[in-house]
């Protein structure tokens, strides 16, 4: 079984995470696309972020009718900073042989991948699909596979969907009182206006 793995901090989860889902889902056969929001995350330690009950009903919200969309709180439940190949690791040690993995990124923080906490290890234990993020530079592999040998055999680059949203705008959009009903489901719209969240930027 071919099981995606999408990570984020999702504050708050956007249409554009929903379609990256769907398109790395039909594009790589995959069975189903498993939402997982980061606990403490490390790159963004001195950044606030909203609480974790939040962030999860967001994400609860957003998949509800999309079957093949599956939440887990491992991050959320696992103390201390969220690292993907401990994520990864955890995943790997509840599926069975059969089953692959395939985390799924931006090409952004694909070609940030060396500073990560044991990249070679990741790799190992998961195929990488990286999608285009807007303004991003295709990563250079063969550079990548210096730093990271065998990375290029572990890499799967897409070049869609090109998403144009990003949560940053969001927050700052609710602060300012705009309207954010496009760029989210309607679910996670009323959750957001109901929690008052994101109202001062």
């Amino acid at each position: 079984m071919n099981i995606g793995v999408l990570g984020g901090t999702f504050d708050p989860i956007h249409n554009g995470h929903l379609i990256i889902a769907e398109e790395t889902k039909v594009r790589l056969n995959l069975a189903e696309v498993l939402f997982v929001p980061a606990g403490l995350p490390w790159l963004r330690m001195d950044s606030p972020i909203s609480a974790a009950e939040h962030r999860v009903q967001m994400v609860r919200l957003a998949i509800g009718d999309k079957p093949y969309c599956k939440l887990s709180t491992m991050e959320i439940e696992r103390a201390g900073p969220s690292y993907t190949v401990d994520t990864i690791a955890e995943l790997r040690g509840q599926l069975g042989a059969g089953s692959e993995l395939f985390f799924i990124l931006g090409w952004d923080c694909l070609a940030e991948l060396s500073k990560w906490r044991e990249p070679e290890r990741l790799i190992k234990m998961c195929y990488l699909v990286a999608v285009p993020r807007v303004g991003c530079s295709l990563p250079d592999l063969k550079s990548m596979e210096a730093a990271i040998p065998g990375l290029a055999s572990r890499v799967i680059l897409l070049d869609t969907p090109e998403v144009d949203i990003t949560a940053s705008v969001i927050r700052d959009r609710v602060a300012q009182g705009l309207s954010i009903a496009h760029l989210v489901p309607e679910p996670v719209d009323k959750y957001i206006r109901e929690q008052g969240l994101y109202a001062t930027a």
